[in-house]
């Protein structure tokens, strides 16, 4: 048996849990949520990285979309609601391959089913419009974790790649963390500022996640992960969901990353696009300007460094896919997670030790959230605080 097949087989029984899919964006974006126009039941490979088959091919179990709305677009909740509504229609329209999980047994009972298991998380904390009301409405919707800011800082919480402002969390951002501790919401510490992951961890009763980040030791862009953050996940309980993105694994791509997004800016667009316009773009600057390419390889030096650090219990898998114009090559779509698994068990990873990074390790981190809402909901009410009261 090869790599790649026992890879295939351990998938089987232990399938991704995957951090992170921003197709209800792509789809957004394309066809404005014309489900028909992108029929993900068929091949969609020439406009998405995800429709069904290339699912399976993966050998994805359990994947959490991405109800994601850009930071600078106003009336962000709206949006945000519309993005929960396409997850909805998703799954009613695929409902022999996908199932809607609220829970960690939800999650098992997908596997058991043969379906997958899909989740949402709403990505930066501009989803809830400073309302810890809104806040509750989303988990009510179906939300099971909210990334705390996207690429600029919310009034109460710094961003990674903005100016720091809150200083990390300011009193109503640490209010935010507790109420999703209570509802069972996991708090996402992808794209924090690494001052706001700390103030996160020394707030939350619950484990934490990150959705979809690297390790910053082995590729310093400050979407990663410092070292001393990774050290606190064991006594925290909580998830690092390595991505696949080549600006945030490989070095070389952070500064050809840098040069391309200010020539999408130069022609009048978001760094962010992905439409058919912006693509050609991208395209015409990589013609001119060779891309850096990340390799399964590059991921693997991250989640090696990472479990030596963190501990192969606290690791887990957010591709990013269909949020990122750029993929590494062998990980180009959804189909791409074997060779990843393939990789590590040729770098001395047991069958055990990626169970917890596909499976096992995502699904505890859930019911752990839970067990603690539970307790947090027997001893106090939901917070009505606001960002005046507690900020200012």
């Amino acid at each position: 048996m090869t790599s790649l097949d026992e890879a295939r087989d351990l998938l089987r029984e232990f399938p991704v849990v995957d951090g992170h899919n921003d197709l209800p964006w792509a789809l957004r974006e394309q066809v404005r949520y014309d489900l028909a126009a992108r029929d993900i039941a068929g091949d969609q490979s020439a406009h998405l990285h995800t429709d069904l088959k290339r699912l399976r091919a993966g050998g994805v179990g359990a994947q959490y979309w991405s109800v994601y709305v850009r930071s600078d677009l106003p009336d962000p909740l709206t949006m945000t609601l519309e993005q929960i509504d396409c997850v909805r229609q998703l799954i009613d329209r695929h409902p022999a391959d996908l199932r809607a999980a609220l829970t960690a047994a939800d999650m098992t009972a997908a596997r058991a089913e043969g379906r997958i298991a899909s989740l949402m998380g709403a990505e930066g904390g501009h989803s809830i419009d400073n309302s810890l009301g809104a806040l509750r409405g989303l988990y009510a919707l179906g939300v099971r974790y909210m990334t705390l800011t996207h690429n600029d800082n919310v009034a109460w919480a710094d961003s990674a790649t903005d100016v720091r402002a809150a200083g990390g969390l300011s009193a109503f951002g640490r209010e935010v963390v507790r109420e999703m501790n209570r509802e069972g919401m996991l708090v996402d510490l992808s794209h924090v500022a690494a001052t706001t992951m700390r103030d996160a961890l020394d707030t939350s009763a619950a484990p934490v996640i990150f959705s979809h980040s690297s390790s910053r030791a082995v590729c310093d862009h400050p979407r990663n992960i410092p070292d001393d953050v990774l050290e606190r996940l064991p006594a925290n309980g909580g998830v690092a969901m390595v991505t696949f993105v080549p600006k945030f694994v490989l070095q070389a791509a952070v500064d050809w990353t840098a040069a391309a997004d200010e020539n999408m800016r130069a022609h009048g667009l978001h760094h962010l696009d992905t439409t058919p316009e912006g693509m050609k773009v991208h395209r015409a600057f990589e013609e001119s300007h060779p891309r850096p390419v990340a390799t399964v390889s590059t991921v693997a030096d991250h989640l090696d460094h990472m479990r030596e650090v963190a501990g192969v219990d606290h690791l887990g898998i957010g591709g990013d896919y269909d949020g990122t114009a750029f993929t590494p090559e062998g990980l180009d779509d959804v189909s791409g997670y074997p060779n990843l698994i393939a990789e590590l068990l040729t770098r001395g990873w047991s069958r055990a030790d990626l169970a917890k990074l596909t499976w096992q390790n995502a699904v505890r981190v859930l019911g752990a959230a839970e067990d603690v809402a539970r307790d947090l909901r027997a001893t106090r009410g939901p917070s009505n605080a606001t960002l005046r009261q507690l900020d200012g």
